[in-house]
């Protein structure tokens, strides 16, 4: 796992579900390798998509860019040691 707390960014979500989110980053720091992005993000978009419903999007990286469209309540942006962790429910139209 990497080292140190998660320093969160920005966020619109309820404070239960950021700490939801931040531990379930760090455990899945700890089940794959730390530059297995896409095994991690899958990983966190499972656990949100069973605890809150299908529509989760997650990315993870140490360099990205991104523009979207996200259900209020749901978005939030972190960083844990070098990975930044990106976490949103994509809106209904």
């Amino acid at each position: 796992m990497l080292e140190g707390k998660a320093k969160v960014e920005e966020t619109d979500m309820p404070v239960k579900m950021q700490m939801q989110a931040m531990s379930i980053a760090s455990q899945s720091l700890d089940l794959f390798d730390v530059f297995d992005y896409q095994s991690i993000a899958a990983h966190i978009k499972k656990e949100f998509d069973e605890r809150y419903g299908s529509g989760w999007q997650c990315v993870v990286g140490s360099n990205f860019g991104c523009f979207f469209t996200h259900s209020k309540g749901t978005f939030i942006f972190f960083h844990l040691g070098t990975l930044n962790f990106l976490i949103f429910k994509g809106a209904t139209l």
